[in-house]
């Protein structure tokens, strides 16, 4: 028999999870040189958990090919799935109508999805831009097919003259208009202007007002201006300051009004919306941002539109002014692929740049963006959000990036997230970037990464989220697994193919 009586033990205390960094002789004791489906405790591992089906229904045979799915919380539900097929149909999981689409596009191979309220706000894209004359859609979580966002405006000139009716008009040229609102809160641009001079003390009575083609138009508003010194009119009927006209809210159906107000009166500015656009571009990144919806990664001609960043208007969601309502970042060959809040800041994404830019109180189109990284960006679904214990600011973020899993605090930390894998990480196809999606379950503090082989990457920091610290594993499956998400907080939910 040998006799070991001088060997010294080595004491595994536990198990780190994967090591794919440098020569096999290189793995520390503690990991492992190969490994996956196991999950990890204090002290050891065990075998992961299994899988349970998340069914839609029984019926919705169209949902066994799976290219996206998105968590959204609808109207008196708790959070359900929005769900893209290889036909480009998207439905919704808690719909009165589960297996019907709720929006289908041939051409979509994914999309992004920004929930304000229980609306979501819904982009069309191929995973690099949006789609090519596609747009912005938004659906309400009942059921009811997803629209276009926004809305065109009224067609037609109105009609008007001064009425022999008393009023308090006041003498000079008013020029009048109308817009439509939505049954979403959008305020079209106004239109169908008619100049009437006033000679005083009198109503002005409109006719001919436009009944809208929509049934989504909810409401009508009278816009006018103030007085005009008839001498000075120029007979450009958009070239001065626009105004609600108080109480001057119309139904649908209504064409006739008779207005009648003094100039004082004229407070809430409508100017701004002469310029708002009648259809949101399809963008491949798409968030919120100061109380504004911000997209980027949109298609254009000659690339032009791949570095602009477009601003809604505050608190007005589909309302983005076609000039002013846009900045742009450096022009290279790389797209806008993301777009995150943090701190009081806008970072937008590429794969390998970052900048940053704030809000500056005015017009988007004076915000400066600064470069806060040249060579580490995100990718499309490439940024997961960690919370802070109230829930309610971003303490920091993860990011994917060719170079590896990031973490993100307003500067990118060294070394990488995924440090004990790098050449795991630097063996995936940069091509496929666009097709890997993160997700964090704070809670858990566990992130899973779909990866472009199907599997997904396993990081459990529950014992510290730093490189040293974070365990690695990957988690295998029958099926094809193309996109993850979570809902209730923790629970996680996997998209598959079922043919590669």
């Amino acid at each position: 028999m040998v006799d070991y009586r001088d060997h010294k033990p080595i004491t595994i205390d536990e198990f780190n999870g994967l090591w794919r960094r440098g020569d096999d002789e290189n793995v520390p004791l503690d990991h492992f040189s190969d490994g996956k489906n196991v999950q990890f405790f204090d002290g050891g591992y065990r075998t992961r958990d299994g899988l349970a089906p998340y069914n839609v229904s029984d019926d919705c045979i169209n949902l066994s090919n799976v290219r996206r799915i998105h968590s959204y919380r609808s109207q008196g539900a708790s959070d359900s799935i929005l769900v893209l097929d290889t036909l480009g149909n998207i439905y919704h999981s808690a719909s009165p109508t589960p297996c019907t689409p709720i929006l289908s596009i041939p051409a979509m191979t994914d999309f992004s999805i920004l929930a304000i309220g229980t609306k979501v706000y819904i982009s069309p894209h191929d995973g690099t831009l949006g789609l090519e004359n596609e747009f912005i859609y938004v659906y309400q979580g009942n059921g009811v097919p997803a629209r276009k966002a926004a809305g065109a405006k009224p067609l037609g000139v109105l009609t008007g003259v001064e009425s022999a009716s008393v009023g308090i008009i006041e003498a000079g040229v008013h020029i009048y208009g109308v817009l439509y609102e939505t049954d979403t809160g959008f305020l079209t641009a106004p239109a169908g202007f008619v100049a009437v001079t006033s000679t005083g003390g009198f109503k002005v009575d409109l006719s001919n007002i436009p009944v809208p083609p929509s049934i989504y138009v909810v409401k009508k508003h009278v816009v006018a201006t103030r007085a005009i010194n008839p001498t000075l009119f120029t007979g450009n009927l958009e070239g001065y300051q626009f105004f609600f006209v108080p109480d001057a809210e119309l139904t649908p159906a209504q064409t006739t009004y008779s207005a009648s107000f003094y100039d004082v009166e004229l407070l809430d500015d409508a100017s701004h919306l002469l310029d708002n656009l009648e259809e949101i571009p399809a963008a491949a990144a798409i968030n919120k941002f100061s109380d504004r919806m911000v997209i980027g990664g949109i298609w254009g001609e000659n690339n032009a539109e791949w570095v602009i960043v477009r601003v809604s208007e505050p608190g007005e969601p589909e309302a983005f002014n076609s000039v002013d309502g846009l900045f742009s970042v450096e022009a290279d060959d790389y797209p806008i692929t993301n777009l995150q809040e943090y701190r009081d800041a806008l970072y937008i994404f590429k794969q390998i740049r970052t900048y940053a830019v704030q809000d500056n109180g005015n017009l988007p189109s004076t915000w400066k963006p600064i470069t806060i990284d040249q060579g580490v960006g995100a990718s499309v679904h490439g940024v997961a959000q960690v919370l802070d214990s109230g829930g309610i600011n971003i303490e920091y973020l993860f990011t994917i990036d060719w170079s590896g899993v990031m973490i993100f605090g307003g500067t990118f930390s060294r070394p990488e997230f995924s440090y004990k894998i790098r050449d795991l990480w630097l063996g995936l196809s940069r091509t496929l970037f666009n097709k890997m999606q993160i997700v964090n379950s704070s809670i858990k503090q566990h992130l899973f990464i779909v990866l472009p082989d199907g599997s997904i990457l396993h990081g459990d920091y529950s014992q510290g989220a730093s490189f040293d610290k974070i365990k690695w594993i990957p988690f295998t499956f029958d099926a094809f697994i193309t996109t993850i998400t979570l809902i209730n907080t923790d629970t996680l939910i996997l998209g598959a193919l079922e043919e590669v």
